[in-house]
């Protein structure tokens, strides 16, 4: 699976990306797609004044004057954004499931309850053997589950998938991700499989596929034979995700396509996925039955430090960045308070410091600590 390259974000140098980071590309992509909803990363905000509407803003003051105040502007837009993120996850949230704040204890009892005592602690047992970092993605394919088969029925699980794929019941019980799935988890790969299951119930099967890494409207996507111009054609994007790409003749006379923005959606198990993700946030997400608590795990207390006085040094607030990283929780509830996702380019490379920090990589919290040291 290749990265998509997206402002901000800049590909892995070492190679292909790490699950975690593939998480965190697809939920910018899909914030990026949704943008009269959520602006992020791609929102198309320059990150300096020499592009777009910064090109002429403040041209009257003093250089050193701009450039304060470019920061301090651009501070607040990222903070509106990252908050208007969580205000539409909280809204899906109520939305799917009645409340704003989830949590992991409420998720299970509520899985439980459509899903089973069984299925639900096969997912747990799951969550719990993800690095920590990843252990609120594997949460988050449980919402989307959980509403999706609310929506399709419990028999879902036990339906076959063709002739060569097994069941997802099957699938839960080897606990084993299939190809072409494999670079997902076996949550994540079932929370797929439901979200376009489910977007095929509502709207039917996509007559063609497409990515929108590009907002190039035009022929993007091969037309049915007998198609007629006027007509809809149903397009997938993303899992659960569709449009229509709206079928034109061109001044050729030739027939062509337009996609249509704005008639993208998303499935209902693919919403609850995303926004219990983004409201629940990475946590701690602490579950029944942890002894010890894998959150008062220690770390490395320089790497820790070296970590936490980057973030200081380019933006961070204490009250976000908090005390002395002591234990995983620490950074946990650190990374999530920063916003990392929200800032520059630079902050990857962070990320992936304290992700490595967290789960207790060391190779690759020495590549990253270099890494962060070569371009201070």
């Amino acid at each position: 699976m290749t990265a998509p390259r997206l402002p901000g974000i800049p590909r892995p140098v070492d190679g292909a990306p790490r699950a975690s980071d593939r998480l965190q590309w697809s939920w910018a992509i899909r914030d990026r797609l949704i943008g009269r909803r959520v602006l992020a990363l791609s929102s198309g905000i320059p990150m300096t004044r020499q592009d777009g509407p910064w090109a002429t803003w403040g041209s009257g003051l003093p250089e050193a004057s701009r450039r304060v105040g470019s920061r301090r502007t651009l501070t607040r837009m990222r903070e509106a954004r990252a908050e208007d993120a969580r205000t539409e996850a909280r809204r899906l949230i109520r939305d799917l499931f009645g409340e704003e704040r989830p949590d992991a204890v409420t998720l299970l009892g509520e899985a439980r309850a459509v899903l089973g005592a069984d299925r639900v602690a096969h997912c747990a047992d799951l969550a719990r053997g993800a690095p920590l970092t990843r252990r609120s993605t594997e949460l988050a394919a449980l919402a989307a589950l959980l509403v999706g088969t609310r929506d399709l029925g419990e028999e879902w699980w036990s339906r076959a998938r063709g002739e060569k794929l097994p069941s997802p019941d099957e699938v839960l019980r080897t606990a084993t991700a299939i190809d072409p799935w494999t670079d997902l988890t076996v949550l994540e790969m079932l929370a797929a499989w439901i979200a376009d299951d489910a977007a095929d119930e509502v709207w039917g099967q996509p007559f063609a596929a497409t990515d929108l890494n590009s907002w190039q409207a035009e022929d993007r996507v091969e037309l049915p034979e007998d198609a007629l111009p006027g007509e809809r054609v149903l397009v997938s994007f993303d899992v659960g995700g569709r449009l229509d790409a709206v079928v034109v003749r061109r001044v050729d006379d030739d027939l062509g396509s337009n996609l249509d923005f704005d008639s993208l959606r998303y499935s209902r198990p693919a919403e609850a996925q995303w926004s219990w993700g983004v409201a629940a946030g990475l946590g701690p997400h602490r579950l029944d039955g942890e002894e010890p608590d894998p959150y008062a795990q220690p770390v490395d207390p320089a790497a820790a430090e070296t970590l936490r006085a980057w973030s200081l040094r380019h933006g961070a607030s204490a009250e976000e960045v908090g005390e002395a990283w002591r234990v995983r929780g620490d950074v946990v509830a650190a990374i999530e308070q920063v916003d990392w996702m929200w800032r520059s380019g630079e902050w990857f490379a962070w990320w992936r410091g304290v992700v490595a920090l967290v789960d207790g990589e060391p190779a690759q919290l020495a590549a990253r600590l270099e890494e962060i040291a070569a371009a201070s």
